[in-house]
């Protein structure tokens, strides 16, 4: 399963699942490129990386902007010798009924979740097409990307959108071999779930800690999912033992969803 050599990008990289990931890959010999909004938590985890042996360069970018993201891939294969693996790990999250959400809002989460995503995956085929790489292109979906689940519509909205961009792209580009798949994660311990359940409290009047513990508890593993987990399924989609797949957004949430 090794990716010694390869260089990998990934977007949202600096904390969370994206630094899990990116820790994975370099554990797998891989070079890695690291983008995010916040410059000081970039080089944090640039230094972490270096102090393992990574060889890591960093770009401060928003992936809602198209052409940061080319110009961030550019970079990348610039400074690391090449371009072989892209990580759309950048997301946010939203929690809202159905009934409030505000067009700004509304637009504000599409533009990271969808639209980043889709530049990303222009961006990177653009690049694999040009180098003549037979690359992949791997994308944070969710199981919101199976399920709609109450006051997070338009999250869920968004990633039921990545899974159709998957499997679209996965059509297009097989003809040059490239390949795109998507991970779906559960219920990570991750900042992002505590501003879910924040927000949840706020929105519903529960305890905070309540939709936490409560989507846990559905899990049949029983226990909170952490970053390492999804960066080793990662890990496997950026390998060659997965050649063979293309156009799957595979669910890996302990046991909640079921596909």
């Amino acid at each position: 399963m090794s990716i010694d050599g390869k260089v990998a990008l990934i977007t949202g990289g600096a904390r969370g699942i994206g630094l899990a990931i990116a820790q994975r890959l370099a554990a797998d010999g891989a070079s890695i490129a690291l983008v995010d909004l916040s410059a000081d938590q970039l080089a944090d985890a640039e230094n972490q990386l270096s102090q393992a042996g990574a060889k890591v360069c960093t770009i401060t970018a928003n992936v809602a902007d198209r052409s940061q993201v080319f110009a961030a891939i550019d970079t990348a294969a610039e400074q690391l010798g090449g371009f072989d693996i892209m990580i759309n790990n950048a997301g946010i999250a939203q929690v809202q009924p159905i009934a409030e959400i505000t067009e700004d809002e509304m637009d504000k989460i599409h533009a990271v979740n969808v639209k980043g995503v889709l530049w990303g995956m222009q961006a990177a085929a653009a690049r694999f097409k040009a180098d003549g790489t037979r690359g992949k292109i791997i994308s944070a979906a969710s199981i919101a990307a199976h399920e709609g689940y109450p006051m997070l519509g338009a999250y869920c909205s968004t990633k039921f959108a990545v899974r159709s961009l998957t499997q679209s792209a996965a059509k297009e580009f097989a003809p040059d071999g490239i390949t795109v798949n998507a991970y779906c994660p559960g219920v990570v311990g991750t900042d992002m779930w505590t501003e879910i359940d924040q927000r949840f409290a706020e929105v519903t009047g529960a305890k905070v800690g309540a939709t936490f513990d409560e989507f846990v508890g559905s899990i049949a593993l029983g226990r909170s999912q952490t970053p390492s987990d999804v960066a080793n399924f990662v890990s496997w989609l950026a390998g060659p033992d997965s050649d063979y797949m293309t156009g799957q957004s595979v669910v890996i949430d302990g046991g909640m969803v079921y596909r």
